[in-house]
């Protein structure tokens, strides 16, 4: 209720709701986008490519909104800008002239920026081409030279025009604009995913119990996921008073906000790209012993396959948590901040000991935080193994749907709160 009260009030104000009518226009360009087809493309062929589960790629259709199945123009969505940024973020703490742009401020945010966009249109143009002579060759109608490079072109400017709309929208409208992209993706899926179940009700498939109890869980979900993304604990900070001059300077309290999910769901794609790689292998090797393996022992439709791959699922998402968070927080950087800025953690000495704590503090909530991340994401496995329910329910669908949902009305707020001050300062 509150953010629909949020949404109310920003309405009111001239220039937000023409940011949010700008967010929805380019939001509508984006599904139009999705449903204009690439050419040269055997529907037929496609549907029949797409009627098994195709292991990683049925990520990469979660994220384009269906538009990968359906191989139309933004069919690689915004993956390679995904994996474009991740890679630059690693390369950051590897390469030390991006780790100096990094500091440089906004210039350097602009010029690695920069990079991420040539990495992304190299990166396209890359699985595009796999795509055309890879995994749907048997669908493309013309093998000729032209054809491809057609199909190459059109896929990989696919790309780029969505980089360039979620850009868009972070300049001129409300929220970041690649998350909105793919929240609206996945947005898309949900009537038909419930028009699936109404029609399993009607045909006797699915209790109408079993939807109840979904839709309980789903909500309790929700909040779980609510409660996380907006947990953190406030370490208090301390600052020394210091006269320079005949000004006095410090002496104030501050705190130090550490997110109890402080990775997203970035632990949980890297851990679905791992497990359902060897599931993707299995669709161009059917039929053979190494299909059968996986298919028994390290799929979550196999039995007792579904376990191994809970269990694994939990312990890569754990792993990945600590690592990403690692890699996003050095207390070792934040305590050399703060010493250098004469700013202490009430009880704790400057250095070492500030390092240890932090460390200390990062580790427990982590751990908070990586098993929600991996419950969230096992038991709808679980869940969907067991019961009748074929709704498209996910906990990766949950957390990018929900988190965006927030970080976008944090920003409405924010805006609003700056159109305030504005008009106090007039």
């Amino acid at each position: 209720m509150e953010m629909l009260r949020t949404l109310a009030r920003a309405w009111k104000i001239a220039d937000i709701r023409k940011k949010i009518i700008f967010t929805l226009l380019m939001l509508m360009v984006f599904r139009l986008g999705s449903n204009i087809p690439v050419p040269g493309i055997d529907r037929d062929i496609l549907d029949n490519v797409f009627s098994s589960d195709m292991g990683l790629l049925s990520l990469f259709d979660l994220f384009s909104g269906g538009s990968f199945s359906n191989f139309t123009i933004f069919a690689l969505s915004i993956t390679p800008y995904i994996t474009a940024s991740i890679i630059l973020q690693l390369l950051t703490i590897a390469v030390p002239r991006l780790e100096a742009l990094a500091k440089e401020g906004t210039e350097g945010k602009k010029k690695i920026a920069q990079y991420t966009r040539y990495l992304t249109v190299v990166l396209a143009f890359v699985q595009a081409i796999g795509l055309a002579l890879g995994l749907f060759r048997d669908a493309v109608s013309d093998k000729s030279f032209f054809s491809i490079t057609v199909i190459v072109l059109t896929l990989s400017a696919g790309t780029a025009f969505l980089m360039w709309l979620g850009e868009q929208i972070n300049e001129n409208g409300i929220g970041n604009g690649i998350s909105l992209i793919i929240f609206g993706g996945i947005v898309a899926r949900m009537p038909s995913a419930i028009h699936t179940t109404w029609l399993a009700y009607r045909a006797g498939e699915v209790g109408l119990l079993s939807i109840i109890l979904f839709v309980i869980f789903a909500l309790v979900v929700v909040v779980g996921i609510v409660l996380i993304q907006q947990g953190q604990r406030k370490i208090p900070v301390q600052y020394a008073k210091r006269v320079v001059g005949r000004k006095m300077y410090g002496g104030q309290s501050t705190h130090i906000p550490m997110k109890v999910n402080q990775a997203g769901v970035i632990p949980v794609i890297f851990s679905l790209s791992i497990l359902q790689f060897p599931l993707t292998i299995t669709y161009f090797l059917p039929g053979t012993g190494f299909s059968e393996f996986i298919t028994k022992w390290l799929s979550p439709a196999g039995s007792p396959g579904v376990w191994f791959y809970a269990v694994f699922n939990i312990i890569l998402i754990i792993f990945f948590t600590y690592f990403y968070t690692t890699v996003t927080f050095n207390p070792m950087d934040v305590a050399n901040n703060m010493k250098n800025n004469g700013g202490f953690i009430p009880g704790i000495r400057p250095g070492r000991p500030t390092v240890e704590y932090l460390n200390k503090v990062m580790t427990r909530i982590t751990f908070v935080g990586a098993v929600f991340l991996a419950a969230v994401a096992t038991l709808p496995t679980l869940i969907q193994e067991f019961t009748a329910l074929q709704i498209g329910f996910g906990g990766t669908s949950l957390l990018i749907v929900v988190g965006v949902a927030l970080d976008t009305m944090k920003q409405l707020e924010t805006q609003m709160v700056m159109r305030n001050y504005q008009g106090f300062l007039k």
